[in-house]
């Protein structure tokens, strides 16, 4: 490999370590600690589960198609980032820098990507497509639930930046697959 381009990567891993520790530094003040370890429980799956519930509960079956949307492509999101998390095998901040403090619940051993963004991006925007008027606070969730997992020592800002932009592909590719699926099955 050239040595610019190893300069550049170790010039990245450099910042995304230093931020993540930025980050991960506010997590010793309790009320921050203990808001962000509710809003990533919340986005272990908690929320999406309440949010499609809400939605039958008021929109009745009107609602079947947004959840049956989420639901499929929720799982093909689980299945691509499984297959990355175990593929790439990066360790969690908190396993590389001793300094990082780890402050929330590990579901799995490998941080990149996070599945959690990953899932926040690909519920808020298919449910938006549906919901528009929804957009505002989901996105302002999946904000707060990508920025958690950096806070809480357990992914790096670039795991919660791909996670985002995976989570996005998959959402946005699911708008062209989506109605063939529902064309095939009706």
């Amino acid at each position: 490999m050239p040595k610019k381009i190893r300069q550049t990567i170790g010039y990245l891993q450099t910042l995304d370590t230093n931020m993540c520790l930025m980050f991960n530094r506010s997590s010793e003040y309790d009320v921050i600690k203990l808001f962000f370890k509710i809003i990533s429980r919340l986005g272990d799956g908690i929320i999406w589960y309440a949010l499609m519930i809400a939605l039958l509960i008021f929109d009745g079956l009107n609602a079947i198609e947004p959840m049956s949307h989420m639901i499929f492509f929720g799982g093909t999101g689980t299945l691509i980032y499984k297959w990355l998390k175990h593929k790439i095998s990066r360790p969690r901040p908190y396993k590389v820098n001793q300094t990082i403090q780890i402050q929330g619940r590990i579901l799995d051993q490998f941080s990149f990507p996070s599945g959690h963004t990953l899932h926040a991006v690909i519920f808020t925007l298919i449910c938006s497509s549906y919901y528009p008027l929804l957009f505002p606070c989901l996105l302002i969730l999946t904000f707060l639930i990508g920025l958690s997992r950096v806070i809480l020592g357990l992914h790096y800002p670039s795991d919660v930046l791909m996670g985002a932009l995976i989570g996005i592909a998959v959402a946005w590719t699911s708008q062209y697959i989506f109605p063939l699926i529902i064309e095939t099955i009706g």
